[in-house]
C-alpha cells in the first residue's frame, strides 16, 4: 500500500494522550445519530480499568470545531493526514471490553512483548464516510465491517466488540472529527478500526489483553490513475494465501505478504499485482488489496469466496447492485441486464475478457486498463474506462455519497 504522508500546513497538532491527563472543562453537548439520542460528556482521560472490563458503548468526547478544515482538497492523495480524535477501548482476560472513550489521536504505548508485535495477533477493517451536499454525513454499511471482524476475530483467536459497540464506536469517531471530512466530491473520511493484542506475552498463546482503536484520515483515490484504467501483472513466484490459512480474514500478516512483489512490480510500473491459487497456479484470486471481477459477454465473474479470499464489502455491494432489480447496462445496442457469477476463474478466461475491474474500501471500483502474464499484455477498451465498470461505479458512488435514493438500506445517517 502506497501511503504518503500528508501535512496539516499550520494547524496544530492534537497532543499525546500523556498531555492530556487531566480534565477539560468543556461544556456537555448532544448528537443524534439516527433514532438514538447519545449525551456526550466533557472530554476526559481516565487510564481504562483492565482488571474488570464491562460491554458498555462510547461516550466522552466534544470539541468545539470549525465546519470543514481548510486542506487543499483538489489534490488530496491516499496518504495519513493526522485528524483531531481517535477511540480507544480495552478488553481483559473475561473477554469483555471496557467502556471506550474518544482521546486525543496521539502515539499509544504498547510493551515490546505484546502479542500483536511478536505474534502478529492483530485484525483491521476500513469504511468510509462521506458529506453530502447538504452538510450531513453518511457511513457505508458499517454492521457488515464490524461483523466481519468478528469473523477475523474468531479465526485469530481474539475476543471482538459486539456489532453494536463497532458501530458505535464509529459513529462518535466519525463525529469527533467532523470536521475533517471532506466536502462532497472532495474525496471520504477513511475509518481504520484496529484490533489488537496488546496484552504481553512471551510464549506462543493468545494475548491477555486486548486493544480495539479507531483513528480516520481524510483521503481521495488510492491509487494515482483515479478512475482512469490501472495497470496489473499476474505474479507467477509469490502467493498471498493458501487453504486453511488465513487468506479469508482481514489479519495484519496478509498484507505485509504482499509488500515484496508490489514493491518490485511498482518498480517495473505496474499498479499493482494480481495473484493466483495456490493449489493449482491458473485460478484467479485477489489484487494485493482489492478483489477482481472479469466481464465477458453479458456475465461478470469474480472468484468464489472460499477461505483463501476476502470477503470484500466492496465486492458484496457490486454483486447486489448487479443483481437488483433495474440495473441494465447502456450498451450501443441498448440497454442489457447482466448475470453475475461466483466461481473458479482462471487466468485464461482473465486475458479473454471484455472488461476488467477491481473492489475495495480504498479504490471502489477501478478499472483495469492491462494485464501481463508471463511476458504477455492484454489491454481493455483501448485503455479506457469500461462500461461495466463505469456504470456499477456511478451506481455504487451514487448511493455512498447520497446522490441517489438509498433503495437498498445500506447507508447510515450522522445527525450533528
Amino acid at each position: 500500500m502506497d501511503r504518503g504522508l500528508a501535512s496539516r500546513g499550520a494547524l496544530p497538532t492534537a497532543p499525546p494522550l500523556a498531555g492530556w491527563l487531566t480534565r477539560h472543562s468543556l461544556l456537555p453537548w448532544w448528537h443524534k445519530i439516527q433514532n438514538h439520542i447519545y449525551p456526550v460528556p466533557s472530554l476526559s482521560y481516565k487510564a481504562p480499568s483492565v482488571a474488570k472490563c464491562h460491554a458498555s458503548l462510547a461516550t466522552n468526547y466534544t470539541r468545539e470545531t470549525s465546519e470543514v478544515v481548510d486542506l487543499d482538497w483538489e489534490n488530496l492523495g491516499f496518504g495519513l493526514v493526522d485528524t483531531d480524535f481517535m477511540y480507544v477501548a480495552k478488553c481483559g482476560p473475561d473477554g469483555n471490553f471496557s467502556k471506550g472513550e474518544v482521546l486525543p489521536f496521539g502515539p499509544i504505548a504498547v510493551s515490546p512483548s505484546a502479542g500483536v508485535l511478536n505474534y502478529g495477533q492483530g485484525l483491521f477493517e476500513g469504511l468510509k464516510a462521506y458529506r453530502k451536499t447538504d452538510g450531513s454525513i453518511l457511513l457505508f454499511r458499517p454492521e457488515e465491517n464490524a461483523s466481519r471482524m468478528i469473523t477475523g476475530a474468531g479465526r485469530m483467536c481474539m475476543p471482538a466488540p459486539t456489532v453494536e459497540q463497532f458501530v458505535d464506536a464509529v459513529k462518535q469517531t466519525v463525529l469527533a472529527n467532523k470536521r475533517w471530512v471532506p466536502p462532497t466530491g472532495k474525496g471520504s473520511l477513511y475509518i481504520r478500526p484496529l484490533l489488537m493484542g496488546s496484552g504481553a506475552v512471551l510464549g506462543l498463546a493468545p494475548a491477555p489483553e486486548y486493544t480495539f482503536i479507531i483513528f480516520v484520515s481524510p483521503v481521495g483515490n488510492y491509487f494515482k490513475e483515479g478512475l482512469s484504467p490501472i495497470n496489473l501483472i499476474v505474479e507467477d513466484k509469490f502467493h498471498r494465501a493458501s487453504p486453511g490459512g488465513t487468506g479469508g480474514v482481514k489479519t495484519i500478516g496478509n498484507y505485509a505478504s504482499v509488500l515484496k512483489a508490489q514493491k518490485i512490480a511498482k518498480g517495473k510500473g505496474y499498479s499493482d499485482v494480481l495473484y493466483l491459487d495456490v493449489v493449482h497456479d491458473k485460478y484467479l484470486e485477489e489484487v494485493s488489496s482489492c478483489n477482481i471481477f472479469v466481464v465477458k459477454d453479458n456475465v461478470i465473474s469474480t472468484p468464489a469466496i472460499k477461505g483463501t479470499i476476502l470477503p470484500g464489502i466492496t465486492r458484496k455491494s457490486i454483486i447486489e447492485v448487479a443483481q437488483s432489480k433495474g440495473f441494465k447496462v447502456n450498451y450501443p445496442s441498448g440497454r442489457i441486464a447482466l448475470s453475475v457469477e461466483e466461481r473458479l476463474v482462471s487466468v485464461d478466461e482473465l486475458l479473454n475478457a471484455d472488461e476488467v475491474f477491481c473492489t475495495g474500501t480504498a479504490v471502489v471500483v477501478s478499472p483495469v486498463g492491462s494485464i501481463t502474464y508471463l511476458g504477455k499484455r492484454v489491454e481493455y477498451g483501448n485503455q479506457g474506462v469500461g462500461v461495466v465498470s463505469q456504470q456499477l461505479s456511478k451506481s455504487l458512488t451514487g448511493l455512498q455519497m447520497g446522490l441517489v435514493e438509498d433503495c437498498m438500506g445500506w447507508t447510515v445517517r450522522l445527525n450533528q
